[in-house]
């Protein structure tokens, strides 16, 4: 189990973000001042740190400065917070967005890939560029496709309900809905030429499956 240090003065998110976490076998500890999770790291094994930049005492970029003088553990910073904040608190949808980040940087330091490129085999998907290409021949999508499989990578852990898709997508395909989901996961495994990459749980929905 990954031991995680959240340094936030909000004690409703550590305790939401706690919870959640532990589903994917991430242990999460909290503390509400700067200057103590900065004793904390120092006495402590963790294998990241998430820190808000909105801190009391000294803020979160000060925090950072201060940790980076003693300890090179993985941080993501929480600037978002607003909107990205309430979806946390609200939504697993927006908690997920804080997984995906964490579990790229503990993959990207298990095999040095960078957090934006995915490998499926042959197939890899550039974030940046929003590519998916074949042994280095690029493969021709929709923005739609793109975001599906995009949303598919970087949830891997769980099965994504078509109700979830179809609320991620609608900001792409605006006539997007549920039944048009199995057209659309359809139409990707098509291109991707590796139809068992999506899995499909009766019931449920959809995960990908990189294996």
């Amino acid at each position: 189990m990954r031991n995680l240090l959240l340094i936030d003065d909000d004690e409703r998110l550590a305790e939401s973000l706690r919870q959640y976490f532990a589903r994917f076998d991430l242990a999460l500890q909290s503390e509400t001042h700067p200057l103590q999770g900065i004793e904390l790291i120092k006495r402590a094994d963790f294998d990241l740190v998430v820190l808000d930049v909105m801190l009391p005492e000294i803020d979160g970029f000060e925090t950072c400065r201060r940790i980076r003088q003693f300890s090179e553990i993985p941080i993501v910073m929480l600037t978002a917070r607003g909107e990205v904040m309430d979806r946390v608190v609200g939504l697993e949808l927006g908690a997920d967005d804080y997984l995906a980040r964490i579990q790229n940087i503990f993959r990207r330091g298990k095999n040095a890939q960078p957090d934006h490129l995915y490998r499926l085999g042959e197939l890899s998907v550039d974030l940046d560029k929003k590519q998916l290409t074949r042994d280095g021949i690029e493969i021709a999508i929709t923005a739609t496709e793109y975001e599906l499989l995009r949303l598919l990578l970087q949830n891997q852990q769980r099965v994504l309900s078509r109700d979830e898709i179809m609320q991620a997508l609608r900001g792409i395909d605006t006539d997007i809905y549920s039944r048009a989901i199995d057209v659309l996961v359809s139409r990707l495994r098509q291109k991707l030429r590796r139809p068992e990459l999506i899995r499909t749980v009766r019931g449920q929905g959809y995960q990908l499956v990189n294996r």
